[in-house]
């Protein structure tokens, strides 16, 4: 038996609803102010993109989502092998003992070539969300666009509840609970210091928080370390100016973050493109919104599906463990997306 794949109609799925019936886009992000809900995807590097949906509803228009023939796991390549690796972790330590960081995250692009007539990112949606459910899981599909996005991300970069905005930073990994170390704790509570000074560029004097520090959180394979920061902001304050002060994320770049970005530009050897930046939903009209961090990220490019993976390097970081983290990381999802939806798509090959 055979699934066609169904015709690509703009879909995304955000905050646990699809939506449906794209009505406008936009790569400014004042069009925010204009009110409506809004689909938001920012690229680590490049263009933006806004997406107001006329539907958003808890189950995506029927056959509305195509076949997922997910590629043999051994097809991989990857933008950095383990030397190289290593060695930008070197470089990095390097950077370091220099006082040019504290700490920088290093990362990779793993790809790998794809079925065209059988890869809809929402069927890889909903492997991810049946095999690896994630708090913040997110999608986007516009072929007009060239926008095709599925991900699995654990950690929130930003929430807002009216004038009270959150993060959630999420700095150290394990298997279990026993693989975290004092280096994972020291690296999450530098990121919450960068996460405070970020929030405290549009925030109201003394309303800079953190209410959570290094919290254990479980996920499908590994362990996090999670902390929140949360603060009042300004009254007045954009969208175009929270992202001008938080964007991107420090998890993802490291501190302090102006002379990590400038190292992460020397060290990695291609472009993040989708993964490391944000994904989620704007409700401007009530002042509410989640965006995630996007890690845990698959993205299509062309013929290609696309991964990101990385960690966090500080002096006391080991490259090969720093290596192994990264193969942690990308262990699980990539089986998962090895797989088919639906099932009997696998009958195909």
């Amino acid at each position: 038996m055979s699934v066609e794949l169904q015709p690509m109609m703009p879909l995304a799925y955000a905050g646990g609803l699809w939506a449906s019936g794209l009505l406008q886009s936009s790569n400014d992000p004042n069009v925010l102010e204009t009110g409506g809900r809004w689909l938001v995807v920012l690229p680590y590097r490049g263009t933006p993109f806004f997406l107001r949906f006329a539907t958003w509803s808890l189950e995506p228009p029927a056959e509305s989502i195509g076949a997922w023939n997910g590629p043999a796991p051994h097809t991989w390549s990857t933008s950095m092998n383990e030397s190289q690796y290593c060695s930008a972790v070197e470089a990095t330590r390097q950077a370091i003992a220099a006082g040019v960081v504290y700490q920088a995250n290093i990362c990779r692009v793993m790809r790998t070539p794809v079925l065209p007539e059988q890869s809809d990112i929402a069927g890889l949606h909903l492997l991810l969300m049946q095999h690896n459910p994630a708090p913040h899981a997110a999608m986007v599909r516009v072929p007009d666009l060239n926008l095709a996005i599925a991900c699995a991300s654990p950690e929130l970069f930003l929430s807002r509840n009216g004038s009270e905005i959150a993060s959630g930073p999420i700095k150290g990994t394990g298997r279990t609970s026993s693989d975290l170390t004092e280096k994972d704790r020291a690296e999450n509570v530098m990121i919450v210091d960068l996460v405070r000074n970020d929030l405290a560029q549009i925030s109201e004097v003394g309303t800079v928080e953190v209410d959570g520090l290094l919290r254990e959180e479980q996920h499908p394979g590994l362990v996090h370390l999670v902390s929140r920061v949360k603060s009042r902001i300004l009254d007045g304050t954009s969208w175009a100016q929270i992202f001008q002060a938080t964007f991107p994320p420090g998890s993802v770049t490291g501190a302090p973050k102006s002379s990590a970005l400038k190292l992460i530009d020397e060290l990695e050897n291609v472009s993040r493109s989708y993964y490391c930046g944000a994904i989620g939903w704007i409700d401007s009209d009530r002042d509410q919104a989640s965006l995630a961090v996007s890690i845990r990220t698959f993205w299509l490019d062309g013929q290609d599906l696309c991964f990101g993976t990385g960690a966090g390097i500080t002096w006391s970081s080991n490259a090969t463990k720093e290596w192994q983290e990264t193969e942690l990381k990308a262990q699980h999802l990539v089986s998962v997306a090895s797989s088919y939806w639906p099932e009997t798509v696998g009958e195909i090959q």
